[in-house]
């Protein structure tokens, strides 16, 4: 059975004589918002980990050992947090990263799915609840005087599991309410919340880091599960749930070219022979069509391709997410809180860059050959980064700026216009059902790597854009044919003179 939200109190802040048109626009004005600040809690509330690594192993040689302090004297580990003082600190600190993703990447798979079934306010509230529970008790472990290697990891497990409620059902919304022509610049700038999101995290644990770091996790916590309090009380789900009339998924450039152009997507493909079998709908105008299947969305096609880049891409992005302030502490030799400072400038170019590539994405209509682009350039601007961009902090800032825009430009536009257009896809006839399913798939497996090598970083973002090369191909055939065409029109108009 599907359900639909029939009731919001969002709809206290329109007046009823406002006109259909002013209405919608509100309407959409206000889930972008709301959108906008739900999922800058999600990302708000991963970044202090990044933070606070730093603090939990330094060296201590250089700091005055307080008098009531139990270490021996000749103790170098005595300002350190146990499990992490040891010599394998490293191994423990990536242990309770990859717990965190490793749950992210499983749940995020089975999160789409139950996105397409539940309804989005009561699903969205429960992970915003659960989210600020887990990041918080993180922090408890501070004040709990917790130095057992279990009780991160588990937590981070299920802290993982939970923030996997977010991304699917955000995108699901914002697809639901606005259409295909303008869906790269729109989503390009909302989804600036993940820089926002980021540079809040790091901000907000700065401020404690060096004292009681234990609020850097319980307060981005708090603010996470009253954004989900907010969410329960003003979210909605549908235009039509407010009476507003659905956008217009369908039409661009690459949908007016022949099928028979791609041999991989013509209208008697096995792939299309696989939709329909997977996507069933009434007849009935009135009844709703059905969620599509795991494998089903696999078949829509561009989901394996840009969700096999993406692998490389989030890779490259959350390995600086997560690694970035401790590589600037260790290398420059910042405190805990400066390298943290510092490291946001990555996520302000990262803005400038998901903006751009929505940008240039809409006026070319060519979503993967925007990010291929991209991806080409990030790779030579991280190999100067690595061997200069430490030399000075005028060339760190420039070049983290450079680098933000580069590796998230990409990163955005497949995780929200791309992924929204595939999940409605003409191919689905209509069912946009599948939107939550291909979000996650492609968010998920773009979970799955890790590491934090430049090489590799390098390596995984020449690997992502050769992933896209079919696309990209069948984007400059979409071109061609859009430019005899208008040759066509420009010849008979000149003949009709």
């Amino acid at each position: 059975m599907q359900w639909k939200l029939r009731w919001c109190p969002a709809e206290v802040f329109f007046p009823p004589q406002t006109s259909a048109w002013d209405e919608k626009h509100w309407y959409r004005g206000f889930i972008l918002l709301i959108t906008f600040l739900i999922y800058t809690c999600y990302h708000m509330s991963r970044k202090p980990i990044s933070v606070v690594k730093s603090r939990l192993h330094r060296n201590c040689s250089g700091m005055i050992q307080p008098i009531n302090d139990t270490h021996s004297l000749n103790d170098t580990t005595w300002c350190n947090w146990a499990p992490f003082d040891q010599s394998n600190y490293k191994e423990l600190l990536g242990a309770v990263d990859n717990a965190f993703l490793v749950a992210y990447a499983v749940g995020m798979f089975i999160s789409g799915i139950f996105g397409e079934r539940l309804p989005l306010r009561y699903y969205l509230t429960a992970g915003m609840l659960l989210s600020g529970l887990f990041t918080s008790l993180l922090g408890l472990g501070y004040f709990w005087n917790i130095h057992a290697l279990w009780y991160f990891v588990l937590i981070q497990i299920c802290n993982g599991l939970v923030q996997t409620t977010g991304w699917p059902s955000v995108v699901t919304c914002v697809g639901n309410w606005f259409g295909k022509g303008k869906r790269g610049l729109i989503m390009g700038i909302w989804n600036s919340h993940t820089s926002v999101g980021n540079i809040l995290g790091s901000l907000i644990a700065g401020i404690w880091v060096d004292e009681q770091w234990g609020l850097s996790f319980v307060v981005p916590g708090v603010i996470t599960a009253i954004m989900g309090l907010i969410t329960f009380f003003f979210f909605i789900e549908y235009p039509e749930d407010v009476g507003c009339s659905p956008p217009q998924h369908h039409g661009g450039l690459e949908e007016n070219v022949d099928d028979a152009e791609d041999p991989g997507s013509g209208p008697h493909s096995n792939r299309e022979n696989g939709l329909e079998s997977a996507v069933t709908s009434s007849k009935e105008p009135s009844a709703q069509p059905a969620a599509i299947s795991f494998f089903g969305a696999l078949w829509i096609p561009g989901v394996v391709e840009f969700s096999l880049c993406l692998l490389f891409a989030k890779l490259v992005s959350y390995t600086f997410l997560y690694w970035l302030p401790l590589y600037i502490f260790n290398v420059v030799h910042f405190s805990a809180k400066e390298s943290g400072d510092l490291s946001t400038l990555f996520d302000v170019g990262g803005i400038v860059g998901g903006i751009l590539a929505g940008l240039i994405s809409d006026y070319t209509n060519g979503r993967a050959t925007t990010c291929c682009v991209m991806l080409i350039l990030a790779a030579p601007m991280m190999f100067l980064y690595n061997y200069v961009g430490q030399s000075g902090i005028s060339i760190s800032i420039v070049m983290l700026l450079i680098c933000g825009a580069l590796v998230n430009g990409p990163y955005a536009l497949i995780t929200t216009a791309v992924s929204a257009d595939l999940g409605t896809h003409k191919s689905l006839k209509g069912n946009a059902k599948a939107l939550s399913t291909v979000t996650a798939i492609i968010d998920g497996t773009g979970s799955i790597g890790w590491n934090n090598v430049f090489y590799m970083l390098i390596t995984a973002d020449i690997l992502a854009c050769l992933l896209l090369c079919r696309l990209v191909y069948k984007e400059i055939l979409a071109w061609k044919a859009s430019l005899s065409r208008d040759r066509g029109s420009s010849v008979a108009l000149t003949h009709a003179r």
